[in-house]
Order: C-alpha cells, then sequence, then structure tokens
C-alpha cells in the first residue's frame, strides 16, 4: 500500500485486507462475495500456495476452488496479482519439491495474471549470503511466518511483479474452458441464521469479538451464528438441511468451550468432527462432502455431541457445484 501511494501520489487507494491465516481457497471461495467482491475490488494479490498444501501431491478439489476465485475476479475486469510464498524449508539447501505451484502457475498463465514468485526472489537473495534463512525466520518455534525482514522481501517480490505488468500493460484474460472443473462456480454460503425454526436447543447469537490472533477473529468474518447450548433438560437436537450441491462445507467458531458435532451425508457413516481449540477462539472449517451428484438431493446432518457447559457455533453450510441450494429453507 505505501509503495503505490508513493508511486501514484495523485491517486486515492483504499485497501481491504481479506486474508484468513490458515485457511485455503476451498473457504476463500465461499468468502469471495462477502469478504472481496463486496468491496468492488480494482487490484486483486491473491495467495494460497502454502495453505492449499504446497508440498503433497495437488488436490483436485482445491485446484477447482482456486481456478474458481481467479475466474471469478476477472470476469469482473479485476486486475489480479498471483502470489506464490516460501517457507524456510524452501530457502535451505535441500529444499522439498513443491508440486502444486507448477498447478497454480499453469491456471496463473492461462489467465494472463502477473506472477510475483517470492519463493523463487527469497532463494537469489539467500544465495548471494547478504542475509541467512535465520534471519528471515527469526523465531525458531515457528518455520512459516517469517519476520519483518522476510515479509519486506515478499513485498519486493510482489511490488516487481506489479510493476512489470504495468510497464508491459498486461491484462488478464478468460480462457474459454476452465482447466479444472467448475464446481466451484457456483457457490452458496448458507447462513444457519436463517433456518426457522431453528432446532431444539440452538439459538442465534453473535461471533467472538477477541481470538488468538488478529486475523481469527470471527466477528470480522462472520454475523449472526447459530449456537448449541447442551441442558440436561434439552439436549440440542441435530440440524438437517437438504441440498443439491457437489461439495459441503461448514464453517464456524472454535473456542475452549467448544466440543464436538458428527456429521453425516445421507446414509453414510456419521463422522465426528471436534470444535475445540484450547488456546482461545479462532474459526473452524470443516469440509463436509466433495464429488456428490448436484443434480440428486442430498440430505446432511449435523448433531451436536456435547456436555454440559459445551457449545457448537456454527456460521455456515457452504455449498458449491450444480445449483448448489438449500432446498428447505
Amino acid at each position: 500500500m505505501a509503495k503505490l501511494q508513493v508511486a501514484y501520489p495523485l491517486a486515492r487507494f483504499h485497501s481491504v485486507d481479506a486474508a484468513i491465516g490458515g485457511t485455503g481457497s476451498q473457504l476463500a471461495a465461499f468468502r469471495l462475495e462477502r469478504d472481496v467482491l463486496s468491496a468492488k475490488p480494482d487490484l486483486v494479490f491473491l495467495d494460497f500456495t502454502v495453505n492449499d498444501d504446497v508440498y503433497a501431491a495437488p488436490d483436485s478439489n482445491r485446484l477447482a476452488a482456486y481456478e474458481a476465485i481467479v475466474r471469478r475476479l476477472v470476469e469482473k475486469g479485476i486486475n489480479v496479482v498471483q502470489v506464490i510464498l516460501p517457507t524456510k524449508v524452501d530457502v535451505l539447501p535441500t529444499p522439498p519439491p513443491r508440486p502444486l505451484d507448477a498447478k497454480h502457475k499453469e491456471i496463473g498463465a492461462a489467465y494472463g495474471l502477473p506472477l510475483a514468485d517470492a519463493v523463487a526472489w527469497v532463494k537469489q537473495v539467500v544465495s548471494t549470503g547478504s542475509v541467512m534463512p535465520d534471519e528471515l525466520w527469526d523465531v525458531p518455534s515457528d518455520n512459516t511466518h517469517p519476520g519483518d525482514m522476510g515479509y519486506s522481501l515478499y513485498a519486493e517480490a510482489v511490488w516487481s511483479a506489479f510493476q512489470k505488468a504495468v510497464a508491459g500493460e498486461a491484462a488478464c484474460r478468460l480462457p474459454d474452458t476452465m482447466l479444472h472443473a467448475d464446481s466451484y462456480m457456483t457457490a452458496n454460503r448458507y447462513q444457519l441464521s436463517k433456518m426457522n425454526p431453528l432446532p431444539n436447543g440452538w439459538k442465534t447469537g453473535l461471533p467472538n469479538r477477541n481470538a488468538v490472533a488478529f486475523d481469527f477473529v470471527c466477528s470480522r468474518w462472520m454475523d449472526n451464528i447459530v449456537i448449541a447450548d447442551h441442558t440436561d433438560a434439552q439436549p440440542s437436537g441435530p440440524i438437517r438441511l437438504h441440498v443439491k450441491c457437489a461439495n459441503a462445507l461448514l464453517f464456524g467458531e472454535a473456542t475452549k468451550d467448544s466440543g464436538d458435532y458428527s456429521v453425516q451425508v445421507n446414509d453414510s457413516q456419521p463422522e465426528t468432527v471436534s470444535t475445540h481449540c484450547r488456546d482461545g477462539n479462532m474459526w473452524h472449517t470443516h469440509l463436509v462432502a466433495s464429488g456428490l451428484d448436484p443434480e440428486q438431493t442430498h440430505t446432511i446432518t449435523i448433531t451436536p455431541l456435547i456436555s454440559p457447559r459445551q457449545q457448537i457455533r456454527l456460521d455456515s453450510l457452504c455449498l458449491a457445484g450444480g445449483p448448489a441450494k438449500v432446498l428447505n429453507r
């Protein structure tokens, strides 16, 4: 932001930080409308390499979500700079493979995105001997997030890519067909607080206003939520929704007082999911299902498994693919 203001002193800029640390492109596909497009941006810097599990074999569902974010932005004429960030191991003498980078770069190239490859830039700087990895990642217990010196190098890589794009009059473009499945091109973040009536033992409430990290503060990312409280007289009943979609994800809160819930898709084996966070308040996400037939109706059942003084705090059931609809509002 400071570099933009210096480079263009007659322009007026407003920046929006839409990032939630530790979350990937699947959740982002459902946050795009509320947290990004609502601000009507002219320019977006996009990075999901590390949080989409850069060191593992690329996941087709995450790639579909990432490309859908890119496509939905470019469709609206928004300029996008693709950012790829390193962790400490990437600049050590024997770094592990990062197979996801090639897939993200392939998407970026197809859409004409300028590429800010901070991995290559930080490697180059470290190779000169002018700075050591331990100076950049200056907290020994954290090999992911650098200190100010490391982030300054990240910013240099991003600024260089932006300047090159401006000088070359780069323009993002829409390829005729998508490289990956279009299953996140329709996305519906269904607010559970819209249910009327709520099942027994559930109530509406507000998300917490404090958290273990600034970008984890759920009141920044959520509006009304639904809360299941356990009482001996009336245990919380299940939330049951009938949906048409290919993918489903739950988004909510994790706290010290949070317990477990089970989630079941159709007649499948129920899965037990913990929302407990021993350190304090933060976000909770869980991919409920992927690869469903979007032409069929599916039943998703969320059942609290909580003890007295425990809670379940949920914001939304996020649906993508096909009509991405809740049928029993």
